[in-house]
């Protein structure tokens, strides 16, 4: 099974871009999408469904903004929107589908980069997403977390750790809650197959950084301890290019 996260910076966009053309190419299972950007009646369906995919949405109630999806070859049993908090559940950032024991969410974590205010959310939402998912672990113990954190965990998956060490998506305390929840019982797919692998997901649209590969390790498919040997592969696609981010894959014996 495929599973791949890809935040596309709005999806209309990324479509006129060849998106259709990229998924017919690479044939992911289940691709989890953040920022979609639009409301369900503005989904672009006939781009998807020639391709035989089922569409799964929760978008913000603010138009042209945030919005999870989930596109799946294989009818899910269930679709779970949100997670039952209004504050979040508004943002549309999380969406959950299951397979039988196995379940893949797209969720899309929160940017501190416009101020304390929205770094304040950021870090509250941080704590009650562990919270909700731990909960969930106990009923569904096969989990996939797919999506953009906003946080690059350490020194390796980001290209100046330095300059970039009062930032939001590398403060201290992002860092800590990342090492936090990994060591709750979930795996960075990527970092624990290539512990030494230097690669990015994410590149600023400013000073040419993705030509120059300044860039940020934020996107992530993160699975329960119970997942570890179901593992495959995990690796990132930088050859993509329709949005300032690139996909991250996951490749899991089912």
């Amino acid at each position: 099974m495929k599973v791949i996260t890809y935040n596309v910076n709005g999806l209309r966009a990324a479509v006129t871009k060849g998106l259709p053309d990229w998924i017919k190419a690479v044939q992911p299972d289940v691709l989890c999408i953040q920022e979609t950007k639009l409301q369900p009646e503005q989904f672009p369906a006939e781009a998807f469904e020639g391709l035989g995919y089922k569409a799964y949405l929760y978008s913000a109630q603010k138009k042209g903004y945030s919005g999870v999806a989930i596109l799946t070859k294989k009818e899910p049993d269930h679709v779970e929107y949100g997670m039952g908090m209004d504050r979040y559940d508004n943002e549309g950032r999380f969406i959950r589908v299951d397979f039988g024991d196995l379940s893949v969410v797209s969720v899309y974590h929160p940017s501190g980069t416009s101020g304390e205010e929205r770094q304040g959310f950021k870090m509250e939402w941080l704590e009650d997403f562990q919270g909700y998912v731990e909960n969930l672990k106990q009923s569904r113990r096969k989990l996939i977390l797919c999506g953009d954190y906003n946080i690059c965990h350490e020194a390796i998956d980001i290209h100046d750790p330095k300059g970039n060490a009062k930032n939001s998506g590398f403060l201290p305390e992002e860092r800590e809650w990342m090492s936090r929840f990994l060591n709750a019982g979930y795996i960075d797919t990527f970092r624990y197959l290539y512990p030494e692998k230097q690669q990015y997901t994410w590149w600023s649209y400013r000073f040419n950084s993705r030509s120059k590969n300044k860039g940020w390790r934020i996107d992530y498919c993160m699975v329960t301890e119970l997942m570890k040997p179901m593992i495959k592969d995990a690796y990132i696609l930088n050859d993509a290019i329709h949005s300032d981010h690139c996909p991250a894959v996951l490749e899991i014996e089912e």
